[in-house]
C-alpha cells in the first residue's frame, strides 16, 4: 500500500506560481507512472501531467508550457511547478500512482487563482 500526501496549495494572484509536492510512503524509483490531476468545482477530475519513471512527460493542453512536473526518486516526491495560474487553474489537486495494477490516490491539496 501506498500512501501519498499532497501539499503546496493555496490562494495566489493570477499570474503568480505555486510548486505542489506529493510525499510517497513507499520507494518511487520503481513506479513508472505518476500523475497530477485536478477537480475544479462542479467539474470532473481531469489529468494536468503525468510522469514516467525515465521522466518522460506529458501534459495537458490547458498547461503547457505553464507547468512542470518532475520528480525526485531519492526523496520519493513528485513535483508540480505552476506558474502563469490561471482562475480556471482553481481546483483541488491529488497525485496518483499505479502500482501493481491498483491506484492511489491522496486527499488533494486546494488552489485558489484569484482574478
Amino acid at each position: 500500500q501506498v500512501q501519498l500526501v499532497e501539499s503546496g496549495g493555496g490562494l495566489v494572484q493570477a499570474g503568480g506560481s505555486l510548486r505542489l509536492s506529493c510525499a510517497a510512503s513507499a520507494r518511487i524509483f520503481s513506479i513508472n507512472r505518476m500523475g497530477w490531476y485536478r477537480q475544479a468545482p462542479g467539474k470532473e477530475r481531469e489529468l494536468v501531467a503525468v510522469i514516467t519513471s525515465g521522466s518522460n512527460t506529458n501534459y495537458a493542453e490547458s498547461v503547457k508550457g505553464r507547468f512542470t512536473i518532475s520528480r525526485d526518486n531519492y526523496r520519493n516526491t513528485m513535483y508540480l511547478q505552476m506558474n502563469s495560474l490561471k482562475p480556471e487553474d482553481t481546483g483541488v489537486y491529488y497525485c496518483n500512482v499505479a502500482v501493481r495494477g491498483l491506484d492511489y490516490w491522496g486527499k488533494g491539496t486546494l488552489v485558489t487563482v484569484s482574478s
